[in-house]
């Protein structure tokens, strides 16, 4: 027979059991995901219409609307930056020469251009479809209650954002020029080792 006393038969650690089992399920149904690139980001696709077909039908929730959408373009800018910063770095460079830091030693290579870099991301694919579909559900969970819909005038919401996402992918473009980096695969990839 169990006492109460035991260890494993609080509330506490009942709920905390089952609060690992469900963490294990989540990460599992996860890393079953993960391979499926063009579902994924097919299905997020398919939430966040819904949501729109929601804002659309409803004529409400705009402030929610618009929350999600900075959050999305927040997203899009950092997939769309490099993890290391080239600008930062020249930033680092010319103070740490303004300082008077030690020239002596060379830095190799002497050309930015002789170097092979690979693009890596700032926020990687996996992170960015996750985070927008978690953003998306929780956008649509808002808008079940009647405290996210918050009475405004939604084309000035509309114009500010369109705005927004013209001056900042157009900063954003311009630190691509100027640094020389794609953030996309395109074209061929070349294969090694086998027949056509």
């Amino acid at each position: 027979m169990m006492s109460s006393d035991e260890p494993g038969t609080t509330p506490f650690h009942s709920a905390q059991a089952s609060f690992s089992k469900f963490q294990r399920q989540y990460q599992q149904t996860l890393d079953r995901w993960t391979p499926h690139v063009l579902q994924r980001w097919l299905s997020t696709l398919f939430l966040l219409a819904l949501f729109m077909l929601r804002i659309v039908l409803s004529q409400g929730w705009y402030i929610v609307c618009y929350g999600l959408a900075i959050y999305l373009l927040n997203l899009l800018l950092a997939f769309l930056q490099p993890k290391f910063d080239p600008s930062l770095e020249d930033d680092l460079l010319a103070d740490e020469i303004e300082e008077g830091g030690d020239q002596s030693v060379p830095v190799l290579p002497s050309q930015r251009d002789d170097e092979f870099r690979p693009f890596v991301r700032r926020l990687p694919e996996w992170q960015f479809w996750l985070s927008a579909t978690r953003a998306t559900l929780v956008s649509l969970f808002c808008t079940v209650s009647e405290v996210f819909d918050v009475p405004v005038y939604w084309p000035i919401l509309v114009v500010y954002f369109c705005v927004l996402f013209a001056l900042t992918m157009r900063r954003q473009i311009q630190h691509m020029i100027k640094y020389k980096y794609i953030p996309f695969d395109i074209g061929r990839k070349a294969r090694y080792g086998g027949s056509k």
